[in-house]
Formats: C-alpha cells, sequence, structure tokens
C-alpha cells in the first residue's frame, strides 16, 4: 500500500523506518517534546517487522515519506467505546522527526491514514488525542479534516507528572 498527498506519502515500515524511528527515541529533540515518554526500545518494533510488516487486523504502522525520504510514521489501534464487537474504532498516532515539524506534512499524513482507514476497513469513526497545550498537532488534525471533542483531563502520564489530553475524531463520509 503507497498512499500520496502531494509530496507526502504512506508506505510500509521498512528498516529505514525503523532506524529512524529507534534514533528519535533517543532524546526530546527527536520525538518532540510532547511525545517523550523517556528512553524506549524499539526491539519490539523490529521484531514486528519481521513478523507482520507492522501491518495487523489489530492495528499498524506506516512511513511516512515526503519528496520519497523517510521523515515519520502513523500508527493505529483499535479502540473501543463500548462492545469492541460493534462499538470500536480507530485511533492514530503520528511522529515526524526533527526538522520536518510545521509545514503541513502532519496534516497530509493524517489525512492520508483516515481516507485509507475508512476505505479499507468497516470503521465508522477514526480519532486522536494530544496535549492541551500542543497546539501545533491540534491545527494538523484541524487542518486533516478532525473536529474537537472535548478535554480528556489528566489522561497521559509524561515527565513527570499527569497532562490532560484534547479528543478529535473524524467520522466516516455520509454517501
Amino acid at each position: 500500500m503507497t498512499e500520496t498527498y502531494g509530496s507526502v506519502s504512506l508506505a510500509p515500515m521498512d528498516e529505514q523506518g525503523v532506524e529512524l524511528f529507534e534514533r528519535a527515541l533517543l532524546s526530546t529533540d527527536g520525538t518532540g517534546e510532547f511525545q517523550w515518554f523517556g528512553f524506549t526500545s524499539a526491539a519490539q518494533l523490529r521484531t514486528r517487522l519481521a513478523e507482520d510488516g507492522c501491518l495487523s487486523p489489530d492495528g499498524g504502522m506506516l512511513a511516512i515519506l515526503a519528496d520519497g525520504n523517510h521523515v515519520g510514521r502513523v500508527e493505529w489501534f483499535e479502540r473501543s467505546w463500548g462492545r469492541p464487537s460493534t462499538s470500536s474504532c480507530w485511533e492514530i498516532a503520528i511522529g515526524l522527526i526533527d526538522g520536518h515539524r510545521g509545514n503541513g506534512i502532519g496534516s497530509a499524513a493524517q489525512d492520508l491514514l483516515a481516507r485509507y482507514l475508512f476505505e479499507h476497513t468497516r470503521a465508522e469513526r477514526v480519532q486522536a488525542s494530544t496535549d492541551v497545550d500542543n497546539l501545533a498537532e491540534r491545527g494538523a488534525l484541524a487542518r486533516a479534516g478532525f473536529q474537537e471533542e472535548g478535554v480528556l483531563r489528566r489522561a497521559q502520564w509524561r515527565a513527570g507528572r499527569w497532562h490532560d489530553m484534547v479528543l478529535y475524531s473524524r467520522l466516516r463520509p455520509l454517501d
């Protein structure tokens, strides 16, 4: 699968994408201040790449390419608002490497992923969350067609304290 939006595309995760992710996990500069959860190993990701290419019925991870170069990743995983068989949706996440944030790549990648999930799964809803202070990601989600739904108080433990998160969603277009 390769989906393209201007010079931004999503492609299957590969060793180069895993190496980029692994380098990002080494510092706040690599992940960005809102995604730094401390030093993390990419060993599980390497195992997953070898086993299923980072794609499964429960979710996945794709590389983000800008002008053909690896610049980050998008992920999706199942969330449930009731019985999983009838009330599940996809939650997405994104990580861009330093130097590629703030120029529309994130919006394009999140739009591509949402469109892909609506086209290839039965999802009625795709959601994302971000720190209330992450104004750049909040804007990126809005530009990608997501609507703000509300604040999840003290939902994320990061950097030694609890952080409020903002929940966004995008619904399947009506035919």
